[in-house]
């Protein structure tokens, strides 16, 4: 399996970090080894003085795909969920100043949170979802799907054209601002609508 992420999705979290509006999505690859396993926290790498939570509404590819047309894009996924595209943004500031790719700073052990899986069937419109982050207990994310730059149906037809997505594959379809820095202790805990997704612990 591969995860697919997509940045600069959320026009008020490319704000925050000055960046510049992409004409195109974004797109980064995580490694399956970044998946953080089921009840296991989340150790802050030795390498970062800076993580960052970003969460991000998932979808899982439920069957072999290329080039897929936006209007059979919704017959590639059946499961929603929420997860954490955690970031060393310390050593990602870095990277970008020397004109580097990312990878060290957004595939590492560990860096990806993947809830639990929802059928669409008890979701009313993927382009309708409100999800939310609590870092100990307090909102700090939150956002709706309709916000993204770039919906569900319209990433997976993007993704295909450079990517043949198969079964088990999961889009991470961008972060809403309110993004930032987590701490020993912290407890994060992710929420579609009213429903937790996931909770973990940093260490």
């Amino acid at each position: 399996m591969k995860l697919i992420c997509i940045g600069r999705n959320y026009t008020e979290h490319i704000k925050e970090l000055e960046n510049e509006k992409p004409t195109d999505p974004v797109i980064f690859l995580k490694p399956d080894t970044a998946i953080l396993l089921k009840k296991q926290p989340f150790f802050i790498p030795d390498f970062s003085d800076d993580v960052h939570h970003e969460v991000e509404v998932l979808v899982k590819i439920n069957r072999v795909g290329k080039y897929i047309g936006r209007k059979f894009a919704h017959k590639y996924y059946k499961e929603i969920s929420l997860g954490m595209d955690l970031t060393a943004r310390d050593l990602q500031s870095q990277l970008k100043a020397k004109g580097l790719p990312w990878e060290k700073a957004k595939a590492f052990d560990g860096s990806a949170v993947i809830g639990s899986w929802l059928s669409v069937d008890k979701i009313k419109d993927v382009n309708d979802i409100n999800f939310s982050l609590k870092k100990n207990e307090e909102i700090v994310q939150s956002g709706n799907t309709s916000l993204m730059l770039w919906k569900i149906d319209e990433l997976i037809e993007y993704v295909s054209k450079y990517f043949t997505l198969k079964i088990g594959d999961v889009i991470f379809t961008g972060t809403p601002a309110g993004v930032g820095k987590i701490f020993a202790n912290d407890k994060l805990k992710g929420y579609i609508e009213d429903i937790e997704m996931f909770s973990i612990t940093v260490k």
